[in-house]
């Protein structure tokens, strides 16, 4: 296969395809050969965009026969099934994070995948981004000591953004730890070599009218001694970004001035149902469907240092700030010319030669139980232990 593109098929056509989507564009390594999706809108669009198929189900997406990988990027409650049953028809797998929804279910993929000697890819996760890469390379090379402590906090908009009914239901995958909270915790087990060993954790949910966790703050501690301070809020107040250039989470250049437009275009909707209208207008095919803005700094997930015993290290947009004993430095990255190009370097090894992958079924199991682990150390009132943890491969 590493003579010829990756032949991608695309289950759910919403927005994670969407940020996807300038990735799939832009590198000639993989080609959009099919999709499917329940909106008819965004499958003609697919289909008049990529001159590709438009398949009835994610069951005969999964059996064409020129698909070698199949993008899972329909709801959260419905990864375990997808990515099995892509699984069981010889596909590889990229699955939009988390993983899944149940620890049981991530088992499922797990074993789905090594029975039918498939490689499952879980993301995107912010841990790709190259600069947290180049953070945990700086750590691994050792020249600073050991990794003491990690701290992250992010404060965004994301509870205010239009959304579907299970998006606001903690037990359908919805709220912050789910979607946000396998970003964050990813960071943190890969930059703390994986193997996390505790979570306790507060959550709060204080809108009566957004019924999930909008926030949360964790210590998560590691075998090796090193802890995590996790912070994230979605409520729409301060925006986290200031902290970041005022680059958002694409990449991509904000303007400060735009303060509110959460809250203020969803005060406008009437109820649940034209809140979901909203949103489905916004994504691919849809009437109010905008094409990306070419990114001009690497991604992020807000505010992150790494202290190791002679220096905090800090992941930004365009490269690490190295903060020594003596003096500190910039370790500048180049600004990126695919986007995301990360997640393709790492499925297309997979797929391709045959290299296991960092962000597999098993690693995505591991940042999903310290997830849960959030919302039942909040729910108990108690610090509790991790039990499915793997080691961040070297290098990966």
């Amino acid at each position: 296969m590493s003579a010829r593109r990756l032949r991608i098929g695309v289950a759910g056509l919403g927005r994670a395809f969407t940020l996807m989507l300038p990735t799939f564009v832009a590198d000639p390594r993989v080609h959009l050969v099919a999709a499917c999706d329940p909106r008819r809108e965004a499958r003609e669009r697919f289909v008049s965009d990529f001159g590709a198929r438009a398949c009835e189900s994610v069951e005969a997406l999964c059996a064409e026969r020129d698909v070698d990988a199949v993008y899972v990027a329909t709801p959260h409650g419905l990864h375990a099934e997808h990515a099995c049953l892509a699984a069981s028809h010889g596909k590889h797998v990229l699955v939009e994070k988390p993983l899944a929804v149940t620890l049981v279910e991530a088992t499922h993929i797990v074993e789905a995948a090594e029975r039918a000697g498939v490689h499952v890819v879980v993301g995107h996760s912010h841990s790709f981004d190259a600069p947290v890469a180049r953070t945990r390379a700086l750590i691994e090379g050792g020249r600073h000591g050991r990794l003491r402590m990690i701290t992250a906090s992010y404060f965004t908009d994301f509870l205010y953004r239009p959304r579907r009914p299970e998006e606001l239901d903690t037990a359908q995958g919805g709220g912050v730890v789910f979607s946000q909270g396998a970003h964050q915790v990813d960071i943190a087990r890969l930059l703390g070599g994986g193997m996390a060993r505790s979570v306790r954790a507060m959550t709060g949910q204080w809108d009566d009218a957004r019924p999930t966790e909008g926030a949360y703050s964790a210590l998560m501690t590691f075998e090796d001694g090193a802890f995590a301070s996790l912070t994230y809020s979605g409520f729409a107040h301060f925006d986290g970004d200031e902290l970041c250039g005022w680059t958002n989470e694409i990449g991509r250049a904000k303007d400060p001035a735009q303060y509110g437009l959460a809250r203020h275009a969803l005060a406008s909707v009437a109820n649940a149902a034209e809140e979901a209208r909203a949103k489905s207008g916004r994504n691919y095919g849809g009437e109010r469907y905008v094409g990306s803005v070419p990114a001009t700094s690497h991604e992020h997930f807000g505010f992150i240092v790494a202290s190791c015993e002679h220096a905090d290290l800090r992941p930004l947009p365009d490269g690490v700030m190295v903060y020594g004993d003596a003096s500190r430095e910039k370790v500048a990255l180049p600004s990126p010319s695919v986007p995301r190009v990360e997640v393709i370097d790492e499925l297309y090894a997979a797929a391709a030669d045959g290299v296991p992958p960092l962000h597999d079924a098993r690693w995505g199991r591991a940042t999903l139980e310290a997830c849960v682990a959030i919302l039942r150390s909040s729910r108990e009132g108690r610090e509790i232990p991790l039990e499915l943890q793997v080691p961040a491969k070297r290098g990966g």
